[in-house]
């Protein structure tokens, strides 16, 4: 039986060739979209501005919503961050 630190580096390469194949898969299929025109979105995100105050006080107002254009994507992609991580992070502080 191997030892310990054998096991762990063949785990941790075994980890990076599957991320840098996921990587290429989604990066394939982007550009697959970008060839149909399907590959970018946009998601509805509100927007707040915090504005200090006095007495170490911050008020916050929300400005409001705009479309953000993001990649139909597991991966971020030509500057654009994922759709699904844009949804789940809808809110834009200022």
């Amino acid at each position: 039986m191997g030892n310990w630190k054998t096991h762990f580096r063949r785990s941790l390469i075994a980890l990076l060739i599957a991320s840098a194949f996921l990587y290429a898969a989604d990066w394939l299929v982007f550009r697959y979209r970008i060839a149909r025109g399907t590959a970018l979105g946009s998601v509805e995100v509100d927007q707040f501005l915090a504005t200090p105050l006095k007495g170490s006080k911050t008020e916050y107002d929300m400005v409001g919503s705009s479309q953000q254009s993001c990649a139909r994507s597991i991966f971020p992609h030509q500057g654009k961050a994922a759709c699904w991580w844009v949804r789940k992070h809808s809110s834009v502080w200022e």
